[in-house]
Formats: C-alpha cells, structure tokens, sequence
C-alpha cells in the first residue's frame, strides 16, 4: 500500500481536518520578492546549509554549490536556462575551497577571469535564478507541493513565458500552485488550469474556468485579456 493510500484511509478513520492538516504540512510556499540589498540570497551564506531551497532563496549560493557537486546534470540545465533570459551570463564561481561561507559569485559570458557578486545582479535575474533553480532542481528535492507567489516580478515577458514552461513541466510530476496577478503569465496556460479568487459578500470564492463556456470568447481574446474585461471575474469588489 502507498503513502497516498494510508493517508486516504487515515482520513476515513479519523477527522477531514486531520488528513488536510497532514497534507499541507508537506505544502512548500516561495516568495522571491524581496530580493533588496539585505536580502539573504544576496549575502554570503554558511556553506553547509545546502539541504533544500529555503522559501526566500538565501541559501542559494550554498545550495547551487552542493547541485553542482552531487547533480551535476540539474545544475547544467538551470545554468542553461539562466543563459536563455540572461545571455550575458557565463557561470557561477565554483571555488574548491569556499571557507565558512559562501557568496552568489558569477562571472559574464567570455569573461570568466573577472568574478562578480550577487549585487551585480539586477532583480529580475536574480528572482529568474531562484525560480530556475527551485524548478529544475533534482525531483527527490522537490516538496510534494510547491506554492509560489507572484513569479511575474521583475521579469521580461520572454523569461516569464520561459518560467510558463517549466511550470508545466513540473506540474506533470508535483502539484504546483502559482498565485499571480500578471494577464501575461495566465495566457500561457488553458482554462482548466486557472482558478480565480474573487470577493464575495465578504469571503474568497475559488471557481475553475470551465473551458467551454469561454470557447468563442478565446477565438478573439487571449484568457489573460478575458480577465482584465473581468469575463472571467478576480476583480476586486467595489
């Protein structure tokens, strides 16, 4: 029998809230907003404190050094993907023999003899990076469910339909849930893969989008478009 099995029957012998609150104990939310000059990630960190992402990214450094020794394949694709939106990088600064700690040190594409830091980064890329390691890390370091708040930050709306795509990707193999206000981010996605939250009488309501309904709308609008004439609602309440 499975884990999801035992959980199931737990929740049959005991209270829905009981099973709910086991669930989402396993629920890992992620906001990269603050990504200022005191921000964590843009300092150095303890070169042990590697073992997952933290919610914020400020153990980035540490945490890229350890997938660039034990995977070095998840760390080949997220260094890709930072080249994708970011041409100007070449790479992180990997030094055999960091110390204590370790800082976000990168260096430019064809310039890898100058080292640069993590407030050489402007704050889009800087959130690009997180959201690019945090998504392409190996699976067996992943949270059963990812929440992440607001990935449109600060990012171009080719590295936004780029992040677009390793959503996808991910949400193939783990339940994934993305709270956003950006038109761009949601016509990257069908009807059926956006909840809206609206304001009613005093309380939040969830709705899925229903694609049928929004057919012939969709022939003429994009699905972000439908939601900034409110046809799909979300709005605030007056």
């Amino acid at each position: 029998m499975g884990q999801h099995e035992e959980l199931l029957l737990e929740a049959a012998a005991n209270k829905p809230e009981t099973y709910i609150r086991k669930a989402m104990l396993k629920w890992r939310p992620y906001h990269f907003q603050d990504v200022s000059t005191s921000a964590g990630v843009r300092h150095a960190q303890a070169v042990r404190d590697n073992l997952m992402l933290k919610p914020d990214a400020g153990n980035l450094a540490p945490f890229l050094r350890m997938l660039n020794e034990q995977h070095p394949e998840s760390y080949k694709r997220i260094v890709d993907t930072i080249r994708m939106v970011a041409p100007f990088f070449g790479d992180f600064v990997y030094r055999k023999d960091p110390g204590e700690r370790v800082d976000l040190e990168w260096f430019e594409a064809g310039d890898p003899d100058t080292p640069r830091g993590p407030r050489q980064l402007s704050d889009g890329t800087l959130r690009f990076i997180c959201l690019a390691t945090l998504l392409l890390q190996p699976a067996e370091l992943q949270p059963d469910t990812i929440l992440i708040d607001e990935p449109e930050l600060g990012l171009h709306p080719f590295a936004l339909s780029v992040i677009a795509e390793l959503f996808k990707q991910v949400s193939a193999e783990r339940q994934l849930i993305i709270s956003t206000q950006s038109a761009d981010l949601v016509n990257e996605f069908q009807p059926e893969d956006v909840v809206v939250v609206s304001r009613k009488e005093g309380a939040s309501v969830f709705e899925r989008l229903e694609p049928e309904p929004l057919k012939e709308w969709l022939e003429d609008y994009a699905l972000g478009e439908l939601w900034k004439r409110n046809i799909i609602g979300g709005r605030p309440e007056s």
